[in-house]
C-alpha cells in the first residue's frame, strides 16, 4: 500500500514559520547581562508590522480608567437586629413560642428517627443477606438519611436556640449588687401590671391578700402610731435618689463614727425601655462618643410608697408587694412589729405645752394630755425593718419573682417533663393508660415541688440582696448601720419570718425550704447567713475607706 505524500500548503507553511527569531523572556537573561542592540535584532524589529499611534491611543484609552474626583459617601448600616431580637424575646409570650417550638420538635423526631432506622436497616439487610441492590435504590435510601439528618438537626436547633436566646434576652444587672437575674416581662407587660396597682389598686390587690385569713382591721391615718411609720418610712424615701449618684467615701469619718457606703459599682438607675435601647444604638452608629450606657430621661418608678397598718397583735412582721409610679408599690406593717419594738424598750410619754385659759373653756380639758414619743432607739429597729422593705421596692424583687415563678420555672419545667415523656414513652406504652396516667400525675406533682424550691432558692437571695441595700439606704438616713446586724441577730435567735404572713404555717413550705437548703448545699439557717453578708457588706465599707485613706496619703500604708 503507497503511502500519499504529505504536501504542505504554502500558506500553512507560512503560519508554522515563526516570523522572527525567538526571543527569550526577560526572566531568563542574567541580571549581569548588558543591554545591547544588534543589527539583526533591529532588522527583526522593522519587519514587525506597525501598529498606529492612534490606535494605541484608542487602546490606552478603553483600558485605562477614567480618573474621577475623590467622593466618601456614607456608609451603609444594616438594622440593629440583636436589641430588635433581644427586645421580641424579652416577654412573657415568647416562652411560650419556646414551648410549641419544643413540642413541635418532639413531636416530629420520633417520626423521623424510625424512618432514618427503616432505611439504615433495609441498607445493612441487603450487605448481609447479598442481596442485589440496584446503585439507584441505595442512593434513593442515602438520600433520605441525609435528609432526615438535617431536619432532625434543624428541628432540635430550632427550640434550643429559643430557648437560650430567650434566656440570655431576659439577663440584667441588679442595680446596687450586680447580681444577674431573669425578668422576662416585655414593658408593655410591666406597665399593664403598674397601671392595674396604681392608686387605689394596690390596696384592693393587699386587701385580698389579707383577707384570706379574715377581714383584717386598718389603722387609719390620725393613729399616732401610722404617723411615726410613715414619717419613718418617708425619711428613708428621701435618700432613694443618692442610690443614683453616690458621694464618695469620706476621708474623714473614724472607725467609731457611723459607716458611710463607698460608691456602688453599679449604681441604681432607672430600668431601660427596648425603644431606648436601640435609639442609644442608633445614636451610637452616628455619632461615636455616645455614652456607654443608655440613660433613662424619666424618674424611678416608685417613690411615694403606699403604707398600710394592720391590726394584728399576733403577728411581728412586714411584708411588702407592687410595683410601678403613683404608689403601684408600697408595705404592710403589722401592729405586732410595734408592740415587741415598745416591749424590749418602753414608750415614753411627752407633756404638751399647756392650752390657753380660753382653749381650756371653750374645748374643755382632756382626762390625759400626756402623748407618746417613740424614742431614737425605737425608731431606729422600726427604720432598719421598714429599709429592708423598702429594698426590695427598689430593686423590683417583685417582678423577679413574678417572672421566675409564673413563667420562667413553670416553663423550663413543661419542656423538661416533655422530653423525658417522649423517651420514656416506648417504655410506658406497654402497660397501658393507667401507668400513663400515674407519670403525668407525678410530674405535675413533682413540677409543683420544683416550683416550690425555686421560689425559696429566688427569695434566699433576695432577702441577702434586701439586707445588704438597707444598710445603705439606712446610711445615708442618717442611721447607724451596725445596729441592723444587732437587730438581725436579735430575729435570727428568734426566728421569726418576715415577709411572710406569721398566721399561717404551711407544712408544704417548710418541707420545701428544707429541700431548697439542700439543693443550695447550706449547712446553716438562713437568718445566720443574713447576718453573716450583712458583717461582710459593712466589713467591705471599711476596707475601701481604709484603701482611700491610704491612696490621698492621710494613713501609711501597711
Amino acid at each position: 500500500m503507497l503511502r500519499r505524500p504529505l504536501i504542505r500548503s504554502a500558506s500553512s507553511s507560512i503560519l508554522l514559520r515563526p516570523l522572527g527569531p525567538r526571543t527569550r523572556p526577560l526572566s531568563l537573561l542574567a541580571r549581569s547581562q548588558p543591554w545591547t542592540s544588534s543589527a539583526n535584532k533591529l532588522k527583526s524589529f522593522q519587519l514587525r508590522p506597525r501598529i498606529r499611534s492612534d490606535a494605541v491611543l484608542s487602546i490606552f484609552s478603553l483600558s485605562a480608567p477614567a480618573k474621577r474626583p475623590f467622593h466618601c459617601t456614607t456608609r451603609v448600616e444594616a438594622l440593629p437586629l440583636i436589641p430588635l431580637l433581644a427586645s421580641m424575646l424579652k416577654a412573657s409570650t415568647a416562652f411560650g413560642f419556646t414551648q410549641m417550638a419544643s413540642r413541635i420538635a418532639l413531636t416530629f423526631l420520633p417520626i423521623l428517627w424510625l424512618g432514618n432506622r427503616k432505611s439504615h436497616r433495609v441498607i445493612k439487610y441487603a450487605a448481609i443477606h447479598g442481596i442485589p441492590t440496584s446503585p439507584e435504590k441505595k442512593e434513593k435510601h442515602l438520600k433520605r438519611i441525609r435528609i432526615s439528618n438535617k431536619l432532625l438537626q434543624i428541628l432540635l436547633f430550632i427550640p434550643f436556640t429559643l430557648f437560650w436566646a430567650t434566656i440570655v434576652a431576659s439577663l440584667e444587672r441588679t442595680p446596687l449588687t450586680g447580681r444577674w437575674r431573669m425578668i422576662l416581662l416585655s414593658p408593655e407587660e410591666e406597665d399593664e401590671m403598674a397601671a392595674q396597682l396604681a392608686g387605689t389598686g394596690w390596696y384592693a390587690a393587699v386587701g385580698e391578700i389579707l383577707a384570706q385569713d379574715g377581714p383584717p382591721v386598718v389603722i387609719p391615718p390620725s393613729d399616732w402610731r401610722y404617723a411615726w411609720v410613715n414619717d419613718t418610712l418617708r425619711k428613708l424615701e428621701a435618700t432613694i435618689p443618692v442610690l443614683s449618684h453616690e458621694p464618695e467615701i469620706s476621708l474623714d469619718v473614724g472607725p467609731d463614727e457611723k459607716p458611710l457606703p463607698p460608691p456602688a459599682k453599679f449604681p441604681l438607675r432607672p430600668r431601660p425601655r427596648a425603644s431606648e435601647y436601640l435609639r442609644w444604638l442608633c445614636d451610637k452608629m452616628c455619632q461615636k462618643n455616645k455614652d456607654p450606657i443608655p440613660n433613662s430621661v424619666h424618674t424611678i418608678a416608685g417613690p411615694p410608697y403606699s403604707l398600710l397598718l394592720i391590726e394584728n397583735p399576733g403577728a411581728s412582721n412586714a411584708f411588702s408587694y407592687g410595683f410601678g409610679p403613683d404608689g403601684g408599690g408600697g408595705i404592710v406593717v403589722y401592729s405586732g412589729f410595734l408592740d415587741e419594738i415598745f416591749e424590749k424598750m418602753p414608750l415614753e410619754y411627752t407633756t404638751p405645752p399647756p392650752k390657753s385659759w380660753w382653749a381650756n373653756l371653750f374645748l374643755g380639758r382632756s382626762a390625759d394630755q400626756r402623748q407618746p414619743s417613740p424614742t431614737s432607739e425605737q425608731t431606729t429597729e422600726l427604720a432598719i425593718l421598714l429599709a429592708h422593705e423598702l429594698s426590695h421596692l427598689v430593686l423590683s424583687h417583685h417582678l423577679e419573682t413574678l417572672s421566675s415563678a409564673t413563667v420562667i420555672v413553670p416553663g423550663t419545667l413543661s419542656i423538661a417533663a416533655d422530653v423525658i415523656r417522649v423517651f420514656i414513652f416506648p417504655i410506658t406504652m406497654m402497660f397501658g393508660p393507667f401507668v400513663n396516667d400515674a407519670v403525668a400525675q407525678l410530674g405535675k406533682v413533682g413540677s409543683g415541688e420544683l416550683v416550690k424550691v425555686g421560689e425559696y432558692c429566688t427569695s434566699v437571695k433576695q432577702e441577702i440582696e434586701a439586707d445588704v441595700v438597707s444598710a445603705r439606704l439606712l446610711a445615708h438616713a442618717g442611721f447607724d448601720a451596725r445596729d441592723a446586724v444587732k437587730f438581725w441577730t436579735s430575729r435570727s435567735s428568734q426566728e421569726i419570718q418576715e415577709c411572710a404572713n406569721a398566721n399561717r404555717v404551711d407544712t408544704s413550705v417548710s418541707r420545701s425550704m428544707t429541700l431548697g437548703r439542700r439543693i443550695m448545699g447550706a449547712g446553716h439557717p438562713v437568718n445566720e447567713v443574713r447576718v453573716e453578708s450583712l458583717k461582710g457588706e459593712l466589713a467591705r465599707w471599711e476596707t475601701e475607706r481604709l484603701e482611700a485613706r491610704v491612696k490621698a496619703g492621710l494613713t501609711p500604708a501597711a
